[in-house]
C-alpha cells in the first residue's frame, strides 16, 4: 500500500481492488460472508423473492428463450445459487446465471453459473439485473468544508490519516449543488458544503455512472439494486463513510483490511421512468411475509408450525424497517414491458 496522499476514490480503489491486497479480491479471501451479514446471509427468503421476481420478468418479457439473471456484486455466487435452487426446473432450464465479481470465481461453484468480470456489454442481456449491496461499495470522494468554510477534497493516507485536499469544482461541484442539498444558504454558485466547517458529503457522481452502465447492459428486462441509501432533503451532515471487519463496524482505513462502504444516493442514480421503494415493501410483494403462523398448527402439526415459526423469523430480519427493510430498492425497467410490474409496490 502507498504512503502518499490521495482522495478517498482512488484509496479504496485500491484498497477493495487491489490484485493482492484488495480487501474483496486477494487470494483466497472469505468474501463479504466472513465480515458482514447481508440480506443474501440472512435468510434463504431472500434468494427465494429474487426467484420469484425473475419469474414475474420472465411473464412480461413473454417467456424468452434464454432468461438473463446478472448478479452485480455476486461475492462467492450465493445468490444466484440459491434462486438457481428455487426456480421451476423449466424456468431455470432457460437462465443464463452470470455473476459479475472482481474476485476469482469460487471453487465448487454451480458450473451454470457464468463468471464476469465487468459488467455485460451494453444492450446484450434480457431478463433481471440484481445488485444487492453492490453500489455502496462503488468508490466515491469525500468532501469537507474546511476552516475557510470551502468544500475541499479530503486526502487520506493508507494508513487512515487525512487532511484537506484542493477546492471541489467541475462536474463533481455540480453534482452536489444538484444532489446533496445544503444544510446551510449556500452563497451563488458556490460549491456544496459552505459555511460550518467540519461538514462532510460523498460525491455520488461515479455510482450514477456505474448504475447507468449496468441499466444499460440490458437489451430488456429490469434492472433492481438494493442498499444503503439516503434521499435528498435528509442527506446526513457529515457523510456516511464507514469500515467493517468480522462482523463489526471500524474505522475505515484503505490498507485492505477492512471494507469501505458508504450509503448511497438512490435518488440520484434513478434514471427518467425507475421507482425507489423500500426493501419491505418490495419483499412483502413478494411474498415475504413476516407474520407469526396461527396457533392452530402448533396443535395439529407441530413441526410444520416450527418451521414457519422459524421462517417468519427470517422473513421479520428480512423487512424490519429499523434494519434490512429499512433499505432503498431502486427498481428500473428496460424496454416498456417490465414497467408496470411494480405498480403495487408501495414505500
Amino acid at each position: 500500500m502507498t504512503s502518499e496522499w490521495c482522495g478517498w476514490r482512488d484509496a479504496t480503489e485500491r484498497a477493495l481492488y487491489g490484485a493482492e491486497e484488495g480487501f474483496y479480491t486477494r487470494p483466497g479471501g472469505p468474501g463479504p460472508a466472513g465480515h458482514f451479514r447481508t440480506s443474501v446471509h440472512a435468510s434463504p427468503l431472500y434468494a427465494g423473492a429474487v426467484a420469484a421476481l425473475l419469474l414475474r420478468v420472465d411473464a412480461a418479457l413473454g417467456h424468452p428463450e434464454e432468461l438473463a439473471l446478472v448478479d452485480v456484486g455476486a461475492g462467492r455466487g450465493e445468490l444466484l445459487t440459491g434462486v438457481l435452487a428455487a426456480l421451476p426446473a423449466e424456468v431455470a432450464g432457460r437462465v443464463g446465471a452470470y455473476a459479475v465479481e472482481r474476485a476469482a470465481r469460487p471453487e465448487g461453484l454451480d458450473p451454470r453459473i457464468g463468471w464476469l468480470g465487468e459488467l455485460p456489454a451494453a444492450g446484450s442481456v434480457t431478463g433481471l439485473l440484481f445488485a444487492n449491496e453492490w453500489l455502496d461499495n462503488v468508490p466515491v470522494d469525500v468532501v469537507e468544508t474546511g476552516a475557510d468554510g470551502v468544500a475541499r477534497r479530503v486526502l487520506v493516507r493508507a494508513d487512515g490519516a487525512e487532511r484537506l485536499g484542493d477546492p471541489v469544482d467541475g462536474a463533481d461541484a455540480e453534482w452536489l449543488r444538484r444532489w446533496w442539498t445544503p444544510p446551510l444558504e449556500a452563497a451563488e454558485g458556490a460549491a456544496w458544503p459552505v459555511g460550518e466547517p467540519g461538514l462532510r458529503a460523498e460525491i455520488g457522481r461515479p455510482r450514477d455512472e456505474a448504475w447507468a452502465r449496468a441499466v444499460g447492459s440490458l437489451r430488456a428486462g429490469l434492472a433492481v439494486a438494493a442498499d444503503y441509501a439516503h434521499e435528498q432533503g435528509d442527506r446526513p451532515l457529515f457523510g456516511t463513510l464507514t469500515g467493517f471487519r468480522d462482523g463489526r463496524e471500524v474505522r475505515p482505513v484503505p490498507d485492505g483490511s477492512c471494507d469501505i462502504t458508504a450509503h448511497v444516493a438512490l435518488d440520484a442514480c434513478a434514471g427518467p421512468s425507475a421507482r425507489r421503494t423500500t426493501q419491505r415493501a418490495a419483499l412483502r410483494a413478494l411474498g415475504v411475509d413476516g407474520r407469526r403462523p396461527p396457533l392452530a398448527l402448533a396443535a395439529g402439526d407441530p413441526a410444520a408450525y416450527v418451521r414457519a415459526l422459524g421462517a417468519a423469523g427470517s422473513a421479520a430480519e428480512l423487512t424490519d424497517p429499523a434494519g434490512l427493510g429499512g433499505f432503498g430498492w431502486l427498481l428500473e425497467p428496460v424496454g416498456g414491458r417490465c414497467a408496470a410490474l411494480f405498480e403495487e409496490w408501495d414505500g
